[in-house]
Parts: C-alpha cells; sequence; structure tokens
C-alpha cells in the first residue's frame, strides 16, 4: 500500500470549507462504491467522515493502493484529462464524503490557486505511482516485432497511461490470458482492459476507448486551434488557455514531438540537472488542461481551408474544426537512413527517440547512433548510461560543427562511446532482429555487432496539411511576418491595410512557430518562447478581426 503525503495528502478545515461552497454533501454504506475502474468519468470527492480504500484490479487480482480517511481527497489527473479511471474507490468505514461536480473540479483548478497546488500536486503524484502499481490494469499483448505493438506501446507512454507489456514469446501466463479472452494469435496485437478487449488498434481506436479524443462536434467555433503538440505547441496552449481563449490542441501521434522523446534535456533553463522530455511535456500539458485547454490525439490535420471568415482545420477522422486563429506547430517529421535493410528492421530494431522504453529493449548489447546533432547526443550518452556500447556515427568531421559543447566534451571523454567521423550506415543485417551494421568510412566498409540503431539525422517539415494556404520556403518550412515578400502577400493584405503580424504566416490569422516555421532555431527553449509569443499576436489579430 502507498501512504507517500504526496499521494494522501490531507485538506485543512479553511479549504474543505472553500471547497464546501461547489459541492454537496452525501452519506455512504460500507460498500458503497464511488467509481470503478474503466468509469468513463467521475466526480471529486473528499472524505469527511469513515474511509476509502483505492484498489487496483478485480478478484484474485486486486491490490490495495491507499486509504483516504477524513480530509482527505480521492481522484487522479484523469479527471482533468477525461481518460477512463485506472481504479477503483470503495467505502469500507461508513461515513459522508463531500461530492464536487468534474466541471467544477476544473473552476477551482483554474481559479483558485492556493488550492489547485495542492490539489494538482497530489494528482501529479498518484499519476506517477500508478504507472507502477495500477499497470495491469491495462494489458498490451504482442510481438516486440510488430510494428503495431511499437506504435500502441510508444503512444500509451508518451500520453503517461499505466499499463503492462506482455510479449507472446517471453512472458509466461500469456497463452492462458488470450485464452480466456477468447484471441486467437492472428489478432495481436491487442488491449485488454476493464473487461474489454480489442483486437489489433489503431491508436486512434485505442485513444477513443480511453477517452482521449474530444468531441469536437459539440464547440461551434474554438477561439485558437494548436496544431501539433511539440514545446511550441504546448506552450501555445497553455498561454492561449491561461489568457481566456478556448483553445483545443490536436496531435497526430504523440504529445511532446521529437523533444518529447529525449532522455535528457540539460539546457533548457530552469532545470540545471536536467529534464526528459517525458517528463517536460507531462508537466506542460497538464499546465494547459488546467487552464482549460482540450487536447486530441492522435488526431492528424490534413487540410486548412477558409469559411465565412474563419479557418478550419481538416481532421483525418473526416471532422472539421473551426477557428477564429491556428497556431501550426506541426514540426517536422523524421528522416530515414536510406541504407539496404532498413525496412526489415523498421519495427523493431530502428528507433527514432531513446526512452527508457527503447533503452531496455537493447541494454547491455552494442547500439549505433546516427546523426551529430544535440538529439543524437543526449541518446548516446543516456544508452552509455544504461549499459550499452554506443558508437556515434556522422557525415562530418566534427561534431562541433552541430552539437552543443557541453556534450561534444561528454561524448569525446566518455570510454563507452566511440566516434566514427566521415562515415555512413551502408547496409544492415540479422534475422529476426538487428545484429550488425555495416559501415562505410575513409578506410572502407567494417562490419559492426549492433542489436538498435537510433537515427538522428534531421526532418523535414511537417507543412503538407496547409493545402497551400501559406507561403513556404524552398525546403517547404512556412514563411512568416518579415520573411514574407510583397508577392507572397497579395492583394488581401492591401485590403487589410496592415502587414503581418509576428509568427503570422501570408494567410491571416493563420501563424507558425517552432520547428515548422523558416528561420526558427531548433531548440526546446526557442520552441517553447515562439508558441507562447504567438499568442500575443493572435490576442491582436483577434481584435483587428473585430
Amino acid at each position: 500500500m502507498i501512504d507517500d503525503p504526496s499521494v494522501t495528502i490531507g485538506l485543512s478545515q479553511a479549504q474543505l470549507a472553500e471547497l464546501a461552497e461547489f459541492g454537496s454533501r452525501r452519506a455512504v454504506a460500507e460498500g458503497d462504491y464511488l467509481y470503478r475502474e474503466g468509469d468513463a468519468d467521475y466526480d471529486f470527492f473528499v472524505v469527511l467522515s469513515g474511509v476509502v480504500e483505492i484498489v487496483a484490479g478485480t478478484g484474485g487480482d486486486e491490490r490495495l493502493i491507499a486509504r483516504h480517511g477524513p480530509g482527505r481527497f480521492l481522484g487522479e489527473l484523469n479527471l482533468l484529462t477525461g481518460l477512463r479511471v485506472f481504479v477503483t474507490a470503495r467505502v469500507v468505514e461508513p461515513g459522508e464524503v463531500l461530492v464536487v461536480p468534474a466541471a467544477a473540479l476544473r473552476e477551482i483548478i483554474a481559479e483558485r490557486p492556493a488550492l489547485s497546488d495542492v490539489i494538482l500536486a497530489a494528482f501529479i503524484a498518484r499519476r506517477s505511482m500508478l504507472l507502477t502499481d495500477a499497470a495491469a490494469t491495462i494489458r498490451l499483448i504482442g510481438s516486440r516485432y510488430s510494428a503495431e505493438l511499437s506504435r500502441l506501446r510508444e503512444f500509451l507512454q508518451r500520453a503517461q497511461v499505466p499499463h503492462q507489456w506482455l510479449d507472446p514469446d517471453r512472458d509466461d501466463g500469456v497463452e492462458g490470458l488470450l485464452r480466456d479472452a477468447g484471441v486467437q494469435p492472428r489478432e495481436l496485437p491487442i488491449v485488454i482492459a476493464t473487461g474489454a478487449v480489442l483486437r489489433r488498434p489503431t491508436t486512434g481506436e485505442l485513444a477513443q476507448f480511453l477517452g482521449l479524443v474530444v468531441d469536437t462536434s459539440t464547440h461551434h467555433c474554438f477561439d485558437l486551434v494548436v496544431v501539433g503538440s511539440g514545446p511550441a505547441g504546448l506552450a501555445a496552449a497553455v498561454y492561449g488557455a491561461s489568457e481566456g481563449l478556448s483553445t483545443l490542441a490536436v496531435e497526430s501521434t504523440a504529445l511532446g514531438g521529437q523533444a518529447g522523446g529525449s532522455s535528457r534535456i540539460e539546457n533548457y533553463l530552469g532545470f540545471p540537472t536536467g529534464i526528459s522530455g517525458g517528463d517536460l511535456t507531462h508537466r506542460a500539458l497538464v499546465q494547459a488542461e488546467k487552464f482549460g485547454a482540450a487536447f486530441t490525439v492522435p488526431c492528424t490535420a490534413v487540410g486548412l481551408t477558409q469559411t465565412a471568415g474563419h479557418l478550419s482545420v481538416h481532421l483525418s477522422d473526416g471532422t472539421d474544426v473551426v477557428a477564429r486563429a491556428v497556431i501550426a506547430a506541426s514540426g517536422a517529421r523524421y528522416r530515414k537512413l536510406r541504407a539496404p535493410g532498413i525496412e526489415e528492421f523498421e519495427d523493431s530494431s530502428v528507433f527514432y527517440a531513446a526512452t527508457e522504453m527503447e533503452a531496455r529493449e537493447c541494454t547491455p548489447a552494442p547500439v549505433v547512433v546516427v546523426g551529430g546533432g544535440n538529439s543524437a547526443g543526449q541518446a548516446a550518452m543516456f544508452l552509455a548510461e544504461s549499459g550499452s556500447p554506443v558508437t556515434i556515427v556522422i557525415r562530418g568531421a566534427d561534431l562541433a560543427a552541430s552539437m552543443s559543447r557541453y556534450l561534444v566534451d561528454r561524448i569525446v571523454s566518455d570510454p563507452r562511446i566511440q566516434l566514427r567521423t566521415r562515415t555512413t550506415v551502408s547496409a544492415l543485417i540479422g534475422s529476426m532482429a538487428l545484429e550488425h551494421v555495416v559501415l562505410a568510412g575513409p578506410d572502407g566498409e567494417t562490419k559492426l555487432a549492433c542489436q538498435a540503431l537510433f537515427s538522428f539525422i534531421g526532418a523535414d517539415p511537417a507543412s503538407q496539411w496547409l493545402s497551400g494556404c501559406a507561403a513556404l520556403d524552398g525546403h517547404g518550412f512556412v514563411l512568416t511576418d518579415r520573411s514574407l515578400t510583397a508577392d507572397q502577400l497579395g492583394s488581401t493584405w492591401d485590403v487589410l491595410g496592415r502587414a503581418p503580424l509576428p509568427f503570422e504566416s501570408s494567410r491571416p490569422g493563420l501563424f507558425a512557430v517552432g520547428d515548422l516555421r523558416s528561420g526558427s532555431t531548433k531548440r526546446v527553449a526557442a520552441a517553447v518562447g515562439e508558441g507562447s509569443a504567438a499568442v500575443r499576436a493572435v490576442h491582436e489579430y483577434l481584435a483587428f478581426s473585430h
């Protein structure tokens, strides 16, 4: 049982009185359930008298997570995110509870900072605890060689959804689980959650089941739609929502963008000991949701048009989202190595991020990191610290040309890391999984033992969805404000009688930030700055549009 003070924190009498303004009292009896694992939504409960147990699982698999007595409150982050409930709250000693509707809780979080700090601290601590203690509430079963499984695992991990992965080739008991669920091997991967079995679900279907997809049909028009949830998009969502704009963020793959897959970011202001991309993403997401921003993941923007003076973002699920202003923060897509054999191992041994999930797959076997930027350097250090011998492969003659000095110094002095300059990967070799790579360097070709290849060779702008609505540079990045020529602006701007605002594209009301913007600095701090600053320009635009 967990009894961490940050998880089971109590409320003062003054705080209880403040919460009472928003809720109602209810008597509860022993054996009552306040909510159950798998519920789509629930209220915020404060225990006034009696005792409530939080348990994970059912029947013989049931596990006690925590006990809450008088003055303590229930719930965790899914009260803000809309995720299905991971645990069950059961009354074990009769008493009385204060029931605060979820909508009222969101109002408290946004407008009562003292209460908000207490509640959010507990919610965040509880989610961290649930990622291990309640992992078995959602079971993902599939082979490590499955591309579908890899996508589902990455999605659940990035969304910080408690889950347990079971490999039928390595884990005992899987055969019995499949038999009990009536699942055939050809139907893998599957997700077992709250009694439901999802056979070979897409990430979209899984997100829909878990409650991560927003029903946009209930909103006639958002003030701001942010496309993309990397650092720039998350910053835009935080500042947009905190400044009173009805804000929706849509993300095509996983929250955090490329930065979300970083094992450690050390040059971001305010984190002298570094922070993982996943943790930074999670904190930003909680901030945005605290202020009322909505997120829908995964949902891809596939087009953009102008309708009745507003911008309409066309989504891959066939719906349209109308917005008074749009911030394009869709970033860039990873470039792929052009080497014979890479397609064979793309789903099992070739990675574009280095997090704990990928490190567990290959440690302590040797790995190769391709690329000379900060992402490659951070990945190499993390993988070496995890126990894998690392070989860095770059085309150039020197890491310092594209990598921060602090990373270069660490890599050069680390005996676990070998650097191969003026070298490329010419082939990947193996049977079920990657076993060797062939490197072509100044001295010819070398065959090197390797269980996993991590590719960080840059990315191309994800600007296709803009449908010709914005002027692009020669590489496909969006041109904004002072980078736009008179020819690119056209007669529309003559009618408006103004120049583009900061971060505004050639389409009025469409702004571009982060990696997608032409001329942007490809750093996390710069992206966060652009995303937040663009919201100021959005406010100016909305004032003009009135």
